[in-house]
């Protein structure tokens, strides 16, 4: 939203740039004056002021974000903005200590995952857009899977004195927490803020432009949920419960705005008849419930401390106007046509509500002309105070005030009531005007959340050499055995193979040649004369095998330490970083080997329900 302070060129000395990413010094500026001590005192009060002015710039983008579109303004939220992070010192030191391969030979994965972030720093307001965030995502799920533990984390990746990971959406004041799902939550965030974006962008002047925005608007909402149900201990205030339950609200009521207008657009061949009317008023008054929830929502503390006072004199503002539209509506129905029987159920049911056959209904609605005038007329009274109210709050908010959209619409609606209501009132009308019944809120359009698909976008783990995330992760401990050479005797190596990726030694026959080169039962093949073997499937370590003559073969394995979790065992999460429930709902493109196991392959946080006997695997294979 708020673009950064962009370094120096690559002439620039390493000093310069330094400072440059501190935010000190601009283009142009004297690096060497920065160094004396009083150099070094304006130069922290120039970051500290470009910080300050950083924090109001996104507050600001925040109250201006929702004048995007061409009809009445929604609000669409600004993305958790980030700054650059050197993710290379500590993946390097986990690849070299934990998984004792060279972690300088994984430079060009580390740099894949750091261009991957920093493109969805600034995402299109597009399709692909969505999909760039979704499969940074889902990489961050495998970077979960492989480096993280309960007993380790990355969190020296995620926070720095200097630079904090992640800027609140609404207020601009910087947040950071120690943690992966900080990271994954800020992510799923934008992913929501993003379809707000795209829905507030989208033409609603046709029924095409309604529907995708009334969509969009959807997404946001089941994204918000997910991570309201996912996502606990948020360190910035717009991913709090409340925060996440207004935000889910607001774009609920946006979408059902959409549906309404898309209803209110005029169609040549449908006719403006008394049910249509009808079907109108319950839709505004459908809408302006869901903008008084909203309104509530936002009032009350914290949220009230920390959205954007525009925002809540919108909200508030939507409320009344679609109020008041509900009974300019409702005010045409009585008095344009009379109404036909069969929509006389119709209309009763819009002002009194269904109620069962056994309880009376009160005052019957009139079916003469003069006492439907007189009902009509005041319908459209409540409908002039109502968007007189709305054009007042209008008025109050500063930032409202310049969206001369809005008060043209608004504008539009008030003289409509005053001209219909010129037309009913008479001359000799002297008496006091009824009250007008409250319309009954329903939709003929009922919408849902939609949760986002995170298995759309399919992606391959970048760190994809270290080996299968069943066994090659941070959750086990292994010891790497060998090379050992196996020779063949009359029997065959001695031992009986099963599963894929990597393949495991099932049985060592007592006795026999594997034996006595030392390996054993569950240990995990991963070289085969010399060459890598970890994504090998069950046939080709069979294959290679049956062609190795009576020099014999040298293998590599890996055998799992005590204390560490069965391969088959899934990927049990906390809460914390349980954002999904498996690894196909990521679209992770990782080979799941079959292996004796007892356990389920998917358990993440439940308890896996042991079985005697060892079910669902491959044949064993004696090479």
């Amino acid at each position: 939203m708020i673009p950064e302070d962009r370094r120096d060129g690559p002439g620039a000395d390493e000093e310069s740039t330094q400072l440059q990413a501190a935010g000190s010094v601009r283009k142009g500026c004297d690096t060497l004056a920065a160094q004396t001590p009083c150099g070094r005192l304006q130069s922290r009060r120039a970051r500290i002021h470009q910080q300050i002015n950083k924090e109001l710039r996104m507050r600001t983008g925040a109250e201006n974000l929702y004048r995007e579109g061409t009809t009445v303004p929604m609000i669409p939220l600004g993305l958790k903005e980030t700054k650059e992070l050197d993710w290379s010192t500590a993946l390097k030191e986990l690849i070299s200590g934990h998984f004792g391969e060279d972690g300088a030979s994984y430079e060009t994965e580390i740099r894949e995952l750091t261009n991957l972030r920093q493109a969805v720093r600034t995402p299109s307001r597009s399709e692909s857009g969505l999909e760039l965030l979704t499969a940074y995502y889902n990489q961050l799920c495998l970077l979960d899977a492989r480096f993280v533990t309960p007993a380790r984390s990355l969190g020296l990746l995620f926070q720095c004195p200097t630079q904090p990971c992640r800027y609140d959406s609404l207020t601009g004041v910087p947040a950071q927490q120690r943690a992966l799902a900080f990271e994954k939550g800020s992510v799923l965030f934008n992913i929501g803020a993003l379809h707000t974006q795209i829905g507030a962008r989208q033409d609603r002047g046709c029924p095409t432009g309604t529907s995708r925005a009334a969509e969009s608007f959807q997404r946001a909402a089941g994204a918000f949920n997910l991570l309201r149900q996912k996502f606990s201990r948020a360190p910035s205030p717009d991913m709090s419960p409340a925060s996440l339950s207004m935000l889910e609200q607001l774009m609920a009521a946006q979408a059902q705005e959409c549906v309404f207008e898309g209803l209110s657009l005029p169609v040549p061949t449908a006719p403006r008849d008394c049910l249509a009317q009808l079907h109108l008023a319950q839709e505004a008054a459908q809408v302006a419930a869901q903008y008084e929830l909203v309104h509530q929502a936002m009032i009350q503390p914290p949220v009230c401390s920390y959205v954007p006072f525009s925002w809540t004199t919108l909200v508030h503002v939507k409320a009344k106007h679609f109020r008041s539209l509900a009974h300019y509506h409702a005010a045409v129905a009585l008095c344009d046509s009379p109404p036909a029987e069969a929509e006389l159920l119709a209309l009763e049911q819009v002002f009194l509500g269904p109620l069962p056959p056994s309880e009376p209904r009160g005052l019957m609605l009139p079916q003469e002309y003069e006492e439907r005038r007189k009902l009509g007329k005041a319908h459209l009274k409540r409908a002039i105070l109502g968007q007189e109210e709305a054009l007042r709050l209008h008025a109050l908010g500063r930032a409202l005030r310049r969206v001369d959209l809005l008060q043209a619409v608004l504008g539009q609606a008030l003289r409509c009531s005053l001209t219909r209501y010129s037309e009913l009132d008479l001359e000799d009308d002297f008496f006091e005007a009824t009250e007008a019944p409250d319309i009954q809120p329903k939709t003929h359009r009922t919408l849902e959340v939609r949760a986002p698909s995170f298995s759309r976008v399919k992606v391959a783990d970048i760190f994809h050499r270290l080996g299968p995330l069943s066994v090659f992760s941070a959750r086990n401990r292994w010891r790497l055995v060998g090379p050992v050479h196996v020779t063949r005797g009359e029997g065959g190596f001695g031992f009986t193979l099963r599963g894929d990726s990597p393949v495991l030694i099932a049985a060592v026959i007592p006795g026999g040649h594997a034996a006595a080169a030392g390996l054993q039962e569950g240990d995990y093949i991963v070289s085969v004369n010399g060459q890598p073997c970890k994504w090998w499937k069950h046939a080709e370590v069979v294959a290679q095998l049956k062609g190795v003559g009576d020099e014999g073969v040298s293998l590599q394995v890996v055998t799992l330490l005590p204390g560490t979790e069965p391969p088959s065992t899934g990927d049990r999460r906390p809460a914390l970083r349980g954002l999904l429930r498996n690894q196909k709902e990521c679209g992770w493109r990782t080979s799941v080997p079959v292996r004796a196991s007892p356990r389920p392959l998917l358990g993440w946080g439940r308890k896996a329900k042991r079985d005697k006997t060892a079910g669902g695997l491959s044949p064993a294979s004696q090479p």
